[in-house]
């Protein structure tokens, strides 16, 4: 009997697990040609799993805040390959030096200005000076950051105010709003996501998501003499 979860992609009928890749670099390529055709695809990270589109694609951003249910007004973080790139998108002079590189790779989105020779397209997140950068410690998703040449939109796979993902599975419902699920297995860090750290103010930290590593993170950042800042949010 035919699986009734078969659905028409892209003109060929297949099911839904015929969307489904091992997160292996032999699929990375596949996965950087959707992104430049402005696709959304669903990729495993050091922390979660994660929606993934091109983050200068206006289109591919709106597909992402359509999957998830999202507020327009709740930003997206971008991910990108190497933390030499993370100055091409966000303003890194003020920051000690070293200290992006003790950092990420890792589960920690730093928040920087993006200022005026950020090559990010104004749409995303429109309004605000600032953006969270990732760098995850997740071989896959940075080939594929590098592969695309451009920064990704990244944010959680799961409907907004549900679960985080840390399984394939665990999102299942919205496999078919991606043009790829790739499979890393259940992903051991639990349901925490990265830890969020403000580092617009010149030697100040701000933590605004403990996440999976808060403690580490704050031992780094106080290693390179930033002061917590105690200003209201």
């Amino acid at each position: 009997m035919m699986d009734s979860s078969l659905e028409k992609c892209d003109g060929n009928v297949e099911s839904k697990m015929g969307l489904v890749r091992p997160a292996t670099e032999d699929y990375a390529q596949e996965a950087v040609e959707a992104i430049k055709a402005g696709k959304v695809i669903a990729v495993p990270t050091d922390t979660l799993y994660g929606f993934a589109c091109d983050a200068c694609s206006v289109e591919a951003v709106n597909r992402i805040y359509e999957i998830k249910g999202r507020k327009y007004t709740s930003p997206l973080a971008i991910c990108v390959g190497n933390v030499e790139d993370i100055k091409h998108f966000a303003v890194t002079d003020h920051l000690p030096p070293g200290l992006l590189d003790c950092l990420l790779p890792g589960p920690v989105t730093v928040i920087l200005r993006r200022g005026d020779s950020s090559i990010l397209e104004k749409s995303l997140n429109p309004g605000l000076e600032s953006i969270g950068v990732r760098v995850p410690d997740c071989n896959f998703i940075r080939v594929i950051c590098s592969g695309s040449q451009s920064a990704l939109a990244l944010t959680s796979a799961n409907l907004s105010g549900q679960p985080s993902s840390v399984d394939i599975r665990d999102f299942k419902n919205l496999w078919e709003h991606c043009s790829y699920i790739y499979d890393g297995g259940v992903l051991p860090s639990g349901r925490a996501g990265s830890t969020i750290v403000d580092l617009t103010k010149l030697g100040m930290y701000k933590i605004l998501r403990p996440g999976s590593a808060k403690e580490e993170t704050i031992a780094i950042l106080e290693r390179h003499s930033l002061l917590e800042d105690g200003s209201a949010t």
